[in-house]
């Protein structure tokens, strides 16, 4: 088979090569089609042994984060390592499946680390089906050193998408807002992180105030509101090169962006006296559209995976309610008939779902309805919790919530499975979930 080579873009270049790892006396497993889980309301995650990964200095780190991952995963379920029934000293020997059967693990991941030289790292990985005792995936990445991490995500990505038939989420990134200081004098500066809250890097050199930033879908770029001498206004940042420049010049505060799933275009609410109403600029010819015309407050716009609707906030009606339209303005419908006020809205990359931030009764929550309003169901509910984006594959939703003292990152799974907080050193807000990097 034919070696895959690509190049990663992330502040500096990356070279990152992939091979197929065939066992040779089971050379068909690619073929093989099985899904043991299908994502849905109903399912039991799959249990899957991570054996301590083989080789040289740097294995117990990659064999960490990929074990790390999959407990955040809701569909796949690590085996505690106190009940291993082998020591697995050669990852390209089939496990002993009878003895891994008794621990009643459905998957073992095998896998080995190792560094040709001071500066890459090649890490190896086979993953075997306790039941028939084949391996049903396995592949082999070589890449800089300092990469380490994205490897170790690349590996759960890959067992991810073969046990589930989903694409994966762990090789990706979230743009938010780190937030230190006291709590009437906070600073607030842009960051990016891992999606499991490793490798933060702040974006440094802007404003020290800035809120809602938004990856484009190439993820090479921020938009944002920043918080300048004159009025607020929405700010793009080019990752690879540091520079920042405000879009448009218009009177007035912009805000609340959000970038077309082509990257092309902006949608923004711009704030005119007690009115705010939507538009888009294209970001070659910086032509700007005005979408709606109202005496209302209609912002928080995002777009339909295919680019063709976007979904909003307005409170034309009276109160906060979600509204969907033509991404070229017009007509817009109300979807949200639910008691409570409804912010925040977001659309899922796989198109089915929306997400939004409902206020109740002082409570705020998380939850998802269906592009025409059916189907409502609530995620998380709670003191304050705002502001959900969804993973690359659909299936996972980030927010933030503040519980008194400071906002932290959560992550919930569509169907509210599970939740686990995002660790971060300082308190954290406004996630922006980008894209699969790989």
């Amino acid at each position: 088979m034919t070696l895959t080579a690509f190049v990663v873009r992330w502040s500096a270049l990356a070279l990152l090569a992939v091979s197929p790892l065939l066992q040779s006396d089971s050379p068909s497993y690619a073929a093989s089609g099985d899904v043991y889980v299908r994502a849905g309301a109903n399912f039991k995650p799959v249990s899957i042994a991570v054996t301590p990964f083989a080789g040289d200095e740097g294995a117990d780190k990659i064999g960490s984060v990929v074990t790390n991952d999959f407990a955040r995963s809701i569909f796949l379920l690590p085996v505690n390592p106190t009940s291993f029934p082998e020591a697995v000293t050669n990852p390209d020997q089939r496990p002993n499946v009878d003895a891994w059967k008794a621990a009643n693990a459905q998957f073992v991941l095998t896998g080995r680390v190792l560094k040709p030289d001071p500066e890459h790292v090649t890490a190896q990985f086979r993953l075997w089906d306790v039941a028939t005792g084949e391996q049903v995936a396995g592949e082999q990445y070589t890449s800089e050193a300092s990469n380490a991490r994205r490897v170790a995500h690349m590996i759960s990505d890959s067992v991810f998408s073969r046990v589930t038939g989903e694409k994966g989420f762990f090789d990706s990134r979230v743009v938010f807002v780190d937030e230190s200081g006291p709590k009437d004098k906070r600073r607030k500066r842009l960051a990016v992180m891992d999606m499991d809250g490793g490798n933060i890097k702040y974006l440094g050199g802007g404003d020290s105030l800035v809120v809602t930033p938004r990856f484009s879908p190439s993820a090479q770029q921020v938009a944002y509101m920043s918080f300048g001498s004159a009025d607020p206004r929405v700010t793009l940042l080019n990752l690879d090169t540091g520079q920042r420049e405000a879009v448009g010049n218009f009177p007035g505060m912009t805000f609340a962006p959000r970038f077309s799933p082509d990257g092309q275009q902006i949608v923004m609410s711009l704030s005119d006296g007690a009115t705010t109403n939507l538009y888009s600029m294209d970001l070659r010819s910086r032509a700007t559209t005005r979408l709606t015309d109202t005496s209302a407050i209609d912002t928080s716009p995002s777009y339909s995976p295919d680019g063709s609707q976007l979904v909003f906030e307005s409170d034309r009606g009276g109160s906060q309610q979600i509204y969907v339209m033509s991404a070229t303005g017009g007509a817009a419908k109300r979807i949200s008939f639910g008691d409570g006020r409804y912010s925040t809205p977001v659309w899922s990359p796989r198109g089915d779902l929306i997400a939004f931030t409902r206020i109740k009764n002082g409570s705020f929550g998380i939850g998802v309805m269906k592009p025409d309003g059916s189907g409502e169901r609530m995620l998380v509910d709670g003191f304050h919790n705002e502001g959900p984006t969804f993973s690359p594959n659909g299936l996972f939703v980030l927010f933030f919530r503040d519980s008194g003292g400071g906002p932290k990152i959560y992550m919930t799974d569509i169907y509210g499975h599970g939740e686990f907080l995002v660790p971060t050193p300082n308190y954290a807000s406004d996630p922006s979930w980008g894209p699969l990097m790989h």
